[in-house]
């Protein structure tokens, strides 16, 4: 094949909207073992996180091309944040624990083409709307079926979007724009994801239920059984990802 969206390295468009995004504060002992062969733990304010994120896919294509029944569809994810030191500086970056989409190719290519750990999984969601915007003062909700139960991570808007403010928690957790992932052989790859600033909502009523050993490992219990550090709604974009690389 060679269209444009190889020649160019792009693997996969889509739309992620109304992201809900719960972060919680981690002893950095737990997320060392699962940090790729490359890169180094990354923090704000000298403090380490691990995020609970759910959204929608929208418009998905692969090299540019949509795919029948699997255009649309839901993602849930946690996630810790990373860097890399590279020639043109650092590289901000997140490494994924668990990845849950609804569909079982889905998971497939995401495992096959970075060895990412996705899973496929029911999942269903509720988004209260107005005007096809998310309502102000609307429950964003995302859900999922493991081990015979029903889990979910969900917010309620509070006040308007804005952009986060420099510096802020918000901006650190929505602008890490690579992806890194350990191999088999002991190896890593990289990948760049795309998108511009989001907007987002302070979020109130934030809840994360879930049977956090059977899903994600005892590692996160202690950590996911607190009060997120922050709790928003970003509104999403339009997001490229890259072709990944080994290093």
């Amino acid at each position: 094949m060679t269209g444009p969206e190889v020649r160019t390295g792009k693997f996969l468009t889509a739309q992620w909207r109304r992201l809900v995004m719960l972060s919680y504060e981690t002893d950095p002992a737990v997320l060392r073992p699962l940090v790729p062969h490359g890169v180094e733990l990354d923090t704000w304010d000298g403090r380490h996180f691990v995020s609970a994120v759910g959204f929608q896919f929208l418009d998905t294509r692969l090299l540019g091309v949509p795919v029948p029944f699997h255009r649309h569809f839901d993602e849930i994810n946690l996630r810790f944040y990373v860097r890399r030191r590279a020639d043109d500086g650092w590289r901000r970056g997140v490494v994924f624990v668990k990845e849950i989409v609804p569909r079982p190719a889905l998971a497939a290519v995401a495992r096959a083409v970075y060895g990412e750990k996705y899973v496929a999984r029911p999942m269903r969601h509720r988004i209260d709307l107005h005007d096809g915007e998310v309502a102000s003062g609307g429950l964003v909700e995302y859900s999922w079926r493991d081990a015979g139960a029903w889990h979910h991570v969900r917010a309620t808007t509070e006040g308007a979007a804005r952009q986060p403010v420099e510096g802020s928690q918000e901006e650190f957790i929505t602008e890490h724009y690579w992806g890194y992932a350990a191999q088999r052989g002991g190896g890593s790859v990289e990948y760049r994801v795309e998108h511009p600033s989001w907007s987002v909502w302070q979020a109130r009523e934030p809840s994360f239920e879930c049977d956090v050993e059977q899903v994600y490992g005892r590692r996160f219990v202690e950590s996911l059984a607190a009060e997120p550090t922050s709790a928003f709604i970003a509104d999403g974009s339009l997001v490229t990802v890259r072709r990944g690389s080994a290093f």
